[in-house]
């Protein structure tokens, strides 16, 4: 299949259970208490410096989260129906509709970058395009806190969520990958954070990573 296909899948996956997924997952950091303490240390390096995007969005709970931390913060997703989602439930932050290898803002736009679990459904090119976007992106001494599912570099299928049909492929990756792929888009990559998975009822069961970057101070504006 196509690459450009795959992104279809997904775009089109999401809009078909985006209500379910707002359903399900909306609340889930409230039973996440490491993924909390994790994000409220980036809402703190981020306070006061800019307008910080929660990359890969789905309903919003991330946003909402920092928000609620005193982060300035907006959304970003590639599905209509989770931007739809992520409206009717925070309507005073600003989703809007993107993709994350061509992000729709200016060099040096963001203070700050939360991508949580945002790679998982790319293939390695796929994601060090994406790396070079969040550099392109992120103001000179921005932050990045990039989260995702540890593997062997490999993916599986996903047919079916919630009662429906859907064709998502999930990519699992080893840290040593995503880190590479963080600092050769120019980003220093500052501390790498592991955990096994909660209990079933709050999510799959896979172990997670959770890396915080910088981009240089000194990294000048791309022409």
């Amino acid at each position: 299949m196509a690459q450009e296909e795959k992104i279809s899948d997904v775009q089109s996956s999401y809009d078909k259970v985006a209500d379910e997924y707002a359903r399900h997952i909306y609340d889930e950091l409230q039973h996440k208490p490491l993924d909390c303490s994790l994000l409220d240390r980036f809402a703190d390096s981020v306070r006061n410096a800019g307008i910080v995007c929660d990359l890969g969005c789905g309903p919003g709970h991330v946003a909402r989260y920092l928000r609620g931390r005193g982060a300035q913060v907006c959304g970003i997703d590639l599905s209509q129906g989770m931007i739809e989602q992520a409206r009717r439930l925070n309507p005073d932050i600003d989703f809007n509709r993107g993709d994350m290898r061509a992000l729709p803002v200016n060099d040096n736009a963001w203070a700050g970058i939360a991508a949580f679990y945002s790679v998982v459904n790319l293939p390695a090119s796929e994601v060090v395009q994406s790396a070079r976007e969040m550099m392109r992106a992120l103001m000179p001494g921005g932050r990045l806190l990039l989260s995702f599912h540890i593997g062997e570099d490999t993916s599986q299928m996903e047919e079916e969520l919630w009662g429906r049909e859907i064709a998502l492929e999930i990519n699992f990756f080893r840290v040593s990958t995503i880190a590479s792929y963080i600092s050769n888009a120019g980003l220093d990559v500052e501390e790498i954070i592991e955990r096994g998975p909660y209990a079933p009822e709050v999510e799959y069961q896979s172990r997670r990573a959770y890396i915080f970057a910088q981009k240089p101070m000194t990294a000048m504006k791309s022409a």
